[in-house]
């Protein structure tokens, strides 16, 4: 992975690491081509400190963002440092909610691809019927819309649609997943992505869908989580990606 920005004295080495890697996540979802131009976010946790999280600088696109120009923010929304920058209120909400409630989540990546939304839309939701959809059987919670996402009051009922889960469906709007760190989340936000992929092409193809036993969709979830638990392979994953990316598009800063 590419590092040829100097870290500022002011930054910990801990936090600069964090700040590259969640950069990287920030160009790989516009290498994916997942964005939605300067909008959506994604946040992580910063380490040993309760209540603070790195996001984008709102108005910046997602190939504008470096480990230095991330804002650091706590779960309100209030800035913490002197960037000239500002955050997107649309995303304090969520994030914060999530940041407050979950120790276990230390990342939250929230989309809404044209496949996600899609199935946002639809009162079943998320087939568990396709390789990818089976992985999340049980770990997709549904959140009602209540309009664009910026007021207090939402973030108790976000937080009781998402439960003990990792993937919350904002209903008629998009998706939030998160994970203990920016890796998993990336992982869990790809399969999620790919399921979605697969579930509205299948609908477009017509015809009935061979369906999973419930056995099945709970033994490839369980499979899954027990694969990226304490593997590496979602480190490995994610270092693949940058790598591809950077290979294809050059250093990302």
């Amino acid at each position: 992975m590419s590092n040829s920005t100097k870290r500022p004295t002011h930054i910990s080495e801990e936090e600069w690491a964090l700040r590259i890697k969640l950069a990287h996540c920030y160009h790989l979802i516009d290498f994916f081509g997942w964005t939605e131009t300067i909008f959506n976010h994604i946040s992580a946790r910063l380490p040993h400190i309760e209540g603070e999280y790195l996001v984008n600088p709102f108005g910046l696109n997602y190939t504008e963002i470096t480990p230095e120009n991330l804002i650091k923010v706590d779960v309100n929304g209030h800035k913490l440092d002197d960037s000239p920058y500002d955050g997107n209120p649309a995303g304090f909400a969520l994030h914060g909610a999530i940041h407050a409630a979950r120790q276990d989540i230390h990342c939250v990546i929230h989309t809404h691809t044209n496949e996600v939304s899609a199935i946002a839309m639809k009162k079943q939701g998320f087939s568990h019927d396709s390789f990818y959809g089976a992985q999340l059987y049980g770990r997709v919670g549904y959140h009602e819309f209540e309009g664009i996402t910026l007021f207090d009051d939402e973030k108790s009922r976000m937080l009781e649609s998402l439960g003990q889960k990792h993937i919350l469906v904002l209903r008629n709007h998009g998706i939030a997943v998160g994970e203990f760190d920016i890796e998993r989340t990336f992982f869990l936000l790809w399969t999620v992505q790919r399921a979605a992929e697969i579930q509205v092409t299948s609908g477009a193809l017509g015809g009935e869908d061979v369906l999973l036993e419930q056995s099945i969709r709970k033994k490839c979830a369980d499979l899954t989580q027990m694969l990226i638990k304490d593997s590496g392979f979602a480190d490995k994953f994610y270092s693949a990606m940058v790598r591809k990316m950077e290979s294809e598009k050059g250093p990302c800063w």
